[in-house]
């Protein structure tokens, strides 16, 4: 079992007894080609948690985003220490992002989470991200009994440290809650095949189908409806880029096995 999931108890005196874990509506988890990782199940939205300081991978948070729309979660991006000098060049960084829809929320934790609350009514959010974005800051503050351990962060090394060693569940009221995650260094996705990445990016999706070959690898090939779009505009070539570069890395780690 994992944070999140849902089941059926039976009572035992003082005690409960699992009878047996409900369907899980949603499973997010990270792979490799040698594990996986399981993160939190029946969640309904990703919060990814980033910061101007230390600097984030806009890759990392891209492929923690791919795994939502694999399972049909919605992602939101919270941009954290937003009084920091710097946010408006992390702001600019997440344009290829907000420009697909997906919705930004900018705060400082450590002064007020007002902003965040109305995105988190009627969810059950997973917060993830790097180290030292100001996870558990944040879930202290929504949560003043949580006691996270925080960290400051290493300028010298541009990194946090892992405070967060386990999933945990935190309930807002009847129908909110959010699970704190432990910070990301890494997020793979060798669990998506080749469809399955492809149909994760959102703005790939009205052109999926539509190549001249069934099995265009949408690179070199001729007809390849992506690569047109690339060219017309409906698709960022950086998304393009990212495409081809995990498919290859889903390749190579196949061919490992």
């Amino acid at each position: 079992m994992v944070c999140g999931d849902q089941v059926e108890l039976r009572r035992d005196g003082d005690a409960g007894v699992i009878e047996r874990l409900l369907p899980r509506a949603s499973l997010l988890y990270r792979s490799d080609a040698f594990k996986t990782k399981a993160i939190a199940a029946n969640v309904t939205q990703l919060g990814v948690v980033i910061a101007a300081r230390p600097s984030f991978s806009l890759e990392l948070v891209q492929r923690c985003i791919l795994a939502a729309e694999d399972q049909g979660v919605a992602s939101l991006l919270i941009l954290n220490k937003a009084d920091l000098p710097e946010t408006d060049v992390a702001r600019e960084r997440l344009l290829p992002l907000t420009r697909l829809g997906y919705p930004l929320v900018a705060l400082s934790a450590l002064t007020d989470v007002t902003p965040l609350r109305p995105a988190l009514q009627g969810h059950t959010t997973l917060l993830i991200g790097h180290s030292g974005m100001g996870k558990s800051t944040l879930v202290n503050v929504l949560f003043p009994g949580a006691n996270a351990e925080t960290a400051e962060y290493s300028e010298a090394l541009d990194s946090g440290r892992h405070t967060t060693t386990h999933a945990r569940l935190h309930r807002l009221d009847a129908t909110s809650a959010v699970i704190d995650s432990p910070g990301l260094q890494e997020f793979a996705l060798q669990h998506l095949d080749e469809k399955a990445l492809a149909h994760a990016f959102v703005e790939f999706r009205p052109f999926l189908g539509e190549c001249r070959f069934r099995d265009c690898k949408h690179e070199v090939e001729p007809g390849c409806r992506i690569r047109q779009a690339v060219a017309d505009g409906d698709i960022a070539p950086a998304r393009l880029q990212l495409f081809q570069t995990l498919r290859r890395l889903q390749q190579n780690a196949a061919q490992r096995l």
